[in-house]
Order: structure tokens, then C-alpha cells, then sequence
């Protein structure tokens, strides 16, 4: 009886590595990044009482939270202003106003499909 040959494969469950696609998405995972970005690309720039009352229903830890991390992935650059009281502005980064982009792509393939 011969022996087949078994063929190894470096197969890599498709979580663990992660694909440039997957890494997006996690990027921008969430309730609430969309609507921020959204928000943020309408205009120049946003203080964050602004931004809450937009995003209705954001809790004010939740929306620090994901400014946070959307401004450690480069999505949003927030700027302090040295006054008093102190002053602070979020707005989109290079790579927010391109994600913009992609997201009203997006929004148009929805607009058919749906």
C-alpha cells in the first residue's frame, strides 16, 4: 500500500494575521468612531462638549475614550490652545479626511444595495 504524500501548509487563521483590510476595520470598530468621523469631516475642527452634543447618546467617558484612540491611530489630531479656561480642538488628520472618502464610497454602494 503506498503512502500519499501530506501536503503541509503554513495556512494562518485569517484573524491571527492580519490583513491590511482587517486591521481597518478595527481601527474604526465601534458605535461610535463612524459618527465621530462623520462629524468631524463636516467641519474644520470640534471642541468636545460640541462633539457630544452631536453624537446623542455618547457618554462623556466613551467619547474621550474613542478620541484617544482614534488620535493614537492618526485618525484625529487634537489641539490644545494654552488659555483660560483651556481650550481644545479635535479634527480629522490627513488619514481621516482620506477615510472620509472611502466611508462615502461606502455609503453609495449601501445606497444601492440597500
Amino acid at each position: 500500500m503506498k503512502k500519499h504524500a501530506t501536503k503541509k501548509t503554513s495556512a494562518i487563521p485569517i484573524y491571527d494575521d492580519k490583513c491590511p483590510l482587517l486591521r481597518a476595520i478595527e481601527i474604526i470598530e465601534g458605535k461610535w468612531k463612524l459618527p465621530i468621523i462623520w462629524f468631524l469631516s463636516k467641519k474644520s475642527a470640534m471642541r468636545f462638549n460640541e462633539l457630544q452634543r452631536h453624537a446623542v447618546g455618547v457618554s462623556h467617558m466613551m467619547l474621550a475614550k474613542c478620541l484617544r484612540e482614534m488620535e493614537a491611530s492618526g485618525l484625529v489630531v487634537r489641539t490644545e490652545y494654552n488659555e483660560v479656561p483651556p481650550h481644545v480642538e479635535y479634527s480629522l488628520s490627513h488619514s481621516g479626511k482620506a477615510l472620509v472618502q472611502v466611508l462615502d464610497c461606502l455609503y453609495r454602494w449601501g445606497e444601492i444595495y440597500a
